[in-house]
């Protein structure tokens, strides 16, 4: 096995989707999940914590990161065991989470298609418990395999010791005890398609796919996609910044009578409904706000965009500003999807 490959003092600005030009003290490259033990012997030996990051499409870096950021190179993804109507498929966490939609779909096994053009790795999709268009990752999930720091040791954790929770997990609550080195997935061949979210649909029917196949509904979802959400290729963005808030049913009613406009969508938890941050932040007037080189996107009211050389002290003012305007307006306190690095929110 070749050994870890250590670089110091290391930009980040190509390696986060918001573009950012922050620096890390020091960088490692680890192309397997043996070699996880010595990269953390090396941080511990240099007085440096550590950051696992992924494609950077999760992550606001609000200062320069002091520590280690480890990146995970294995992407092997393979087909464990199959009956002929349903599948187990091991995915390598540094796999690119769109690659395994679509290796997954070629090969008849559906489940991911709603998930499509997400952006990021495999590793990360559990630890934010990834969800679009009416679906989350945890209802595929079998087994997360992951590194316990405190051990030392590779251990496989099944579904409900994950403890999924909406865009949360016990990797996210536990960030600094685990890093994710595989994810097992069980998927169907004839899996209940979900086209009932708003606007897929609607574009079926423009694709003349009536009868539609996963396939087809991964295209649609990546249609939407496209048309709503800026590519970070082009414009720095980290998709959706801000969650859905879940607000106990009562508050919900009396938001939707005083805002008749206002969607609201079951929460998947007794007496929570989920509101929309897209609808809230757009009639706070904010969708297309600009300070700087930070903003809103016009395109999307959810996604904070970095329009050129924003630093990200800047985008994260953008944030609070957001934060703040619809808590004056509605009484609700949004909460970003992304992790904050370098300040507080």
């Amino acid at each position: 096995m070749q050994g870890l490959r250590w670089a110091d003092d290391v930009s980040l600005q190509g390696r986060n989707t918001l573009h950012v030009a922050a620096r890390a003290a020091a960088m490692c490259d680890v192309r397997s999940a043996d070699q996880l033990p010595e990269a953390f012997e090396l941080a511990q030996m240099k007085g440096l914590e550590v950051l696992v990051l992924g494609e950077g499409s999760n992550v606001l870096f609000a200062g320069d990161y002091p520590g280690l950021v480890l990146h995970l190179g294995f992407d092997d993804c393979r087909v464990l065991s199959e009956d002929g109507d349903s599948a187990l498929i091991r995915a390598d966490a540094g796999m690119r989470w769109n690659d395994l939609v679509h290796w997954t779909l070629a090969r008849g096994w559906n489940g991911l298609e709603n998930l499509a053009l997400i952006p990021g790795t495999v590793g990360a999709s559990p630890i934010q418990n990834i969800g679009a268009y009416g679906v989350e990752v945890a209802s595929l999930i079998e087994t997360v395999e992951a590194y316990d720091r405190a051990s030392g040791r590779i251990k496989r954790l099944d579904n409900a010791e994950c403890a999924f929770g909406y865009r949360d997990s016990r990797f996210k609550r536990e960030r600094d005890d685990w890093v994710v080195t595989a994810v097992e997935f069980r998927l169907g061949r004839h899996r209940p398609l979900q086209t009932g979210y708003a606007g897929v649909p609607e574009e079926l029917a423009a694709m003349g796919a009536a009868d539609a196949s996963a396939v087809q509904v991964a295209e649609a979802i990546s249609r939407l996609r496209t048309r709503k959400l800026p590519n970070p290729a082009l414009l720095g963005n980290a998709g959706s910044f801000f969650k859905n808030p879940l607000v106990p049913e009562a508050q919900a009613e009396a938001l939707r009578t005083a805002h008749p406009g206002l969607p609201v969508y079951p929460a998947g938890q007794d007496g929570l409904r989920k509101l929309s941050a897209a609808w809230l932040i757009e009639q706070a007037g904010l969708k297309g706000y600009r300070d700087g080189d930070a903003g809103i996107a016009a395109q999307h009211a959810l996604v904070l965009v970095n329009h050129g050389h924003a630093t990200g002290a800047q985008l994260l003012t953008v944030a609070r500003t957001v934060i703040d305007t619809v808590r004056a307006r509605f009484g609700i306190t949004l909460e970003p999807e992304p992790r904050i690095l370098g300040a507080a929110m």
